[in-house]
């Protein structure tokens, strides 16, 4: 027959943990939390384990965590996730460029767009993406795809007032 659990802490009560529960915003920390709260209660491994969603194997091994590292070892750990197309340096360049403005004369347009962009990170940093990833960038830059409306390179500031002024609507 199997060994009981043992859980080795003793700084929190069943009662504590079921209130740390209540003020847990993680659902699987909850789950976590309750069930170890039926196993210092005398609960059976088993039960507990059914009642709160998990296999036996699986509390057992919530219950590790936590004995070695308290409520904090029952969250969910950060997943490396796959690595970012852009180093950091490269996203400063990025920021900086689309604060800076286009050059008419090297990259021939007047304002940023996400094709605009796209073109210039595979120019500058070899690497081809979506337009709409371009767009999640700059969400995560700080920064936004709207654009003021542009000017044109050529346009007259006196003239347009001149204009404005001649051309009284009554």
């Amino acid at each position: 027959m199997a060994e009981g659990l043992t859980i080795t802490r003793d700084e929190h009560t069943a009662s504590d943990l079921r209130r740390l529960a209540g003020k847990s915003s993680d659902g699987a920390q909850v789950r976590r939390l309750l069930a170890l709260a039926m196993v210092l209660e005398g609960a059976s491994r088993t039960e507990a384990a059914k009642q709160n969603g998990m296999d036996r194997q699986t509390l057992r091994d919530w219950v590790h965590r936590y004995n070695a590292d308290g409520v904090a070892g029952l969250q969910d750990r950060q997943r490396p996730g796959r690595t970012p197309a852009l180093s950091v340096e490269q996203q400063a360049e990025l920021k900086a460029l689309v604060i800076n403005g286009p050059d008419l004369a090297t990259h021939q347009v007047v304002r940023w767009r996400c094709k605009d962009l796209r073109a210039e990170v595979g120019k500058r940093f070899g690497i081809e993406v979506h337009e709409s990833t371009i767009g999640k960038w700059l969400h995560q830059l700080g920064l936004t795809r709207l654009q003021p409306r542009p000017v044109h390179p050529k346009k007259d500031p006196e003239a347009e007032i001149a204009f404005k002024k001649n051309s009284q609507i009554c």
